[in-house]
């Protein structure tokens, strides 16, 4: 009978100094040097926008920033792709619903 091989990593991946972010409102903790991608796939959340015709969830999809899939909006600024953004301490992510509305300075 044949073993398998250890496939694991070694040593476990270190992680960075912990943080929250707020997601939607509601503080997530996640680590210094991850993206908002992985952070918010860490916490079990799959879907980071929902489509402006249909209504439809979307994901993360290339990882890499090419197909902007993963789109939030960050700080209040939408269309933000979380796959190529760091999280910080504070920082405030939302779903985003469409094409994201952008602040109209009066």
């Amino acid at each position: 009978m044949m073993t398998q091989p250890d496939l694991r990593m070694s040593p476990p991946a270190e992680r960075g100094r912990a943080l929250t972010i707020l997601v939607d409102g509601q503080p997530l903790g996640c680590h210094e040097g991850e993206s908002i991608a992985a952070a918010l796939l860490a916490a079990g959340r799959r879907s980071t926008r929902v489509t402006a015709r249909a209504g439809e969830p979307r994901g993360y999809f290339c990882g890499m920033g090419v197909c902007h899939d993963c789109l939030v909006t960050v700080d209040g600024l939408p269309n933000v792709r979380a796959c190529m953004t760091p999280v910080k301490e504070g920082l405030r992510v939302e779903i985003q619903r469409g094409l994201g509305e952008w602040g109209v300075e009066a």
